[in-house]
């Protein structure tokens, strides 16, 4: 039994499947995704939740393990544009020579150099990383120990993130490029592990990557593979409690009080969720500690601009002083620094003809850290960043919407997303690793956890791989 039909749950789900096991997925919302999934807004279809696809080959393992094919992908290239308070502009490309070019274009040749350093620096970052601490099941913190982790202190995984890319480049602006990633998770550049900078790997070396109809795309190409493989899935179907006898579930039971036999269960819910399900609450500590959040403004709107990629980067002029109101002060940026997304450059069919589909990520404390009234606050905070955007030359934007949909902190909460964030918890050193909620569940045989909440993390390529790993605590492989 697979509880959730996001993409750690179908990522584990296909790879059950691909072990000769039956598999029943339960699914509270009417569609699959969870975290990336789909809503209509009118003509309109945009994705709810994750818009930046990396490392699609984790899909591809995925649907491989049922002998399913990959869906139509677009490489974004470049897969960012950004633009900085003193009008200069940076798009961002994979091609090691396209990005020096680009470097040495905006910042002169030494710089170019040091992104040539900076990139075989990530490259072999990710390469130590890959199997041994990004794809693998810990059971303690000696796991950690052997080649593979003095590979990673030598390579100063274990320094700060700010830094260590500092070594390479001097820049203001490339130094940001190639830590902001670190926000994805819940960590500042100069709070977060260099470790940490296999995110800006993902980005900025292996690509972005774009599926047609959007990224809930994959997840329903997950689905369906499952679904044509044997899976049962149910949509609409929210898992209420579970039996238990003695060190093992026997059912789940269901909202409307059907009960499902199993004889293993996968909670992929974030960890209040499956915490609730499972009956227990841990001590630790320390307690636990969530990432930021974001709201989210999903528009549709009736013209484009020139200066909007698939992806734009918006740099306000503050930086440390952003990390530290989103991070700690509990405050909405006073100079916010924002992704726009518009699907609709690489997909024309989201919209309707003479129109584009624009979203708006601007991230924001979560709701333990900042007590904002986000029903009251909520509006008035969607004009602020429609103004912030027309200043930053998006000329028209407001007048522009013809339908939209504004999401806060509160909404992620009744989602059942803890402390009011998609991105879960932060990856501070003690929640990171071995010291990150395990997904194994303490006194009980056969449920396992999968999901950005526990190993190894946030982000769309964790997730898939936390299914993975999911279903390898199940079957035993490896």
């Amino acid at each position: 039994m697979v509880v959730g039909a996001g993409l750690a749950g179908l990522s584990c789900a296909l790879h059950l499947l691909g072990s000769g096991r039956q598999v029943t997925v339960l699914e509270s919302s009417p569609t699959p995704g969870g975290r990336a999934g789909r809503m209509r807004m009118g003509e309109f279809t945009v994705d709810s939740g994750a818009s930046v696809l990396t490392m699609p080959e984790l899909v591809a393992d995925a649907l491989a393990a049922v002998g399913a094919p990959m869906p139509e992908l677009v490489k974004l290239d470049p897969a960012y544009r950004a633009h900085f308070p003193d009008g200069s502009e940076i798009s961002v490309f994979s091609g090691e020579d396209a990005m020096a070019d680009e470097v040495r274009r905006v910042a002169g040749a030494r710089e170019a150099d040091g992104y040539r350093k900076l990139r075989r620096w990530l490259t072999e970052l990710y390469r130590v990383e890959r199997d041994s601490f990004i794809g693998a099941n810990f059971d303690s913190p000696l796991d950690l120990v052997g080649s593979r982790l003095a590979s990673l202190v030598a390579l100063g995984g274990f320094g700060k993130l700010g830094p260590a890319i500092g070594r390479y480049l001097s820049d203001p602006r490339l130094r940001r490029l190639f830590s902001f990633q670190s926000l994805y998770a819940g960590v500042p550049p100069r709070k977060a592990l260099a470790a940490y900078g296999v995110i800006a790997y993902m980005d900025t070396i292996a690509g972005v990557w774009f599926p047609r109809g959007g990224v809930n795309a994959v997840a329903q190409a997950m689905a369906d593979a499952a679904e044509n493989a044997g899976a049962s899935l149910r949509f609409s179907c929210r898992a209420a409690w579970l039996e238990r006898i003695g060190s093992r579930f026997t059912a789940v039971r269901t909202n409307t009080g059907e009960r499902i036999a199993c004889d293993a269960v996968v909670l992929t819910p974030d960890l209040p969720v499956s915490r609730r399900l499972l009956g227990f609450h841990p001590k630790r500590l320390v307690p636990l500690q969530w990432s930021p959040s974001a709201v989210v403004l999903h528009a549709g709107v009736d013209r484009t601009w020139p200066m909007l990629d698939h992806h734009t980067i918006f740099f306000g002029g503050a930086w440390d002083r952003t990390f530290t109101e989103i991070t700690r002060s509990g405050r909405l940026m006073t100079d916010p620094s924002l992704l726009v997304t518009r699907p609709t450059a690489t997909d024309p069919s989201l919209a309707p003809p003479g129109h584009e589909v624009v979203q708006v990520l601007a991230p924001c404390p979560n709701l333990r850290t900042g007590r904002i009234d986000w029903p009251r606050v909520g509006s008035a905070y969607r004009d602020e960043l429609v103004g912030v955007l027309e200043k930053r030359g998006l000329t028209g934007f407001g007048g522009s919407i013809r339908i939209a949909e504004l999401v806060t902190p509160a909404d992620w909460e009744a989602q059942g997303l803890g402390a009011g964030t998609p991105f879960s918890l932060a990856h501070t050193f003690r929640q990171t690793g071995p010291f990150r909620p395990r997904n194994l569940v303490p006194h009980v045989d056969n449920a396992v956890l999968a999901g950005c909440g526990t190993t190894p993390g946030v982000g769309v390529p964790p997730v898939l791989i936390s299914g993975k790993l999911a279903a390898q605590r199940i079957t035993g492989g490896s």
